[in-house]
């Protein structure tokens, strides 16, 4: 049995996102998709004065229609404001440093191409996790790349010889289990419980990036979450 997940890329997501990392053989990464915009794929949101608030990466002004790996980062992009952002609204947590070490490694990654710095981004998340899961990037798998949709699923399911498919909770209403098991393929859903912990004794705001979950909780604490903080439905 080997199971698979395809996700977009986003820049410091929530730890769902990990989760569903964790919960599959292999993670395909969409680079050859379109970039949404008002989405969460540039940026997300943080604890600061007991808040939640918007992060985010700034583009360079582009079509609409190009996809992520076509886009760019801003050539304004101030790298030292944003980890003064996070600097400023952290700096007290009890894993601050260890994890500021892995942020400004992350943001300081040279390439302004969006998509390669958010795969940066996402592999040394994994590896500061110590989540093993193999991560591959969707357009060196050959398939036929201009399929939409399920069709497109399928056909990198069908090439990367899985047999589970494994989908976050949101894509409930997106995809048939009946067209999945026609292929072979088991059709699941990952549904994150609920994950609490103290915030500097604010008001708990809950699924903010994994930015949050990494500055107040221990390793050992967020594996435990990482592997067992979910259902399969």
């Amino acid at each position: 049995m080997k199971s698979l997940a395809v996700m977009q890329p986003y820049f410091f997501p929530y730890i769902g996102y990990f989760q569903l990392i964790g919960a599959v053989d292999l993670f395909i990464v969409y680079d050859n998709i379109k970039y949404t915009k008002k989405g969460w794929i540039n940026r997300n949101r943080m604890l600061q004065n007991g808040k939640d608030v918007m992060f985010s990466l700034p583009l360079k002004s582009d079509s609409d229609a190009l996809d992520i790996c076509e886009r760019e980062l801003a050539a304004d992009f101030k790298r030292d404001k944003l980890l003064n952002q996070f600097k400023e609204a952290y700096r007290r947590a009890p894993h601050f440093d260890r994890t500021f070490s892995l942020i400004e490694e992350i943001v300081r990654h040279a390439d302004t191409n969006l998509f390669r710095f958010l795969h940066h981004s996402i592999v040394k998340t994994c590896q500061h996790l110590e989540i093993g899961t193999e991560i591959r990037i969707s357009s060196e798998i050959a398939i036929d790349h201009s399929l939409k949709s399920q069709a497109k699923v399928l056909a990198l399911c069908a090439a990367a010889g899985t047999d589970t498919y494994i989908n976050a909770i949101g894509g409930l209403d997106l995809y048939d289990r009946d067209g999945f098991r026609a292929q072979g393929i088991q059709l699941k859903f990952i549904s994150s419980k609920p994950f609490e912990y103290a915030q500097f004794g604010a008001t708990f705001a809950p699924w903010l990036s994994i930015v949050d979950v990494m500055m107040f909780n221990a390793p050992e604490q967020i594996g435990v979450a990482i592997r067992e903080g979910y259902e399969l439905v």
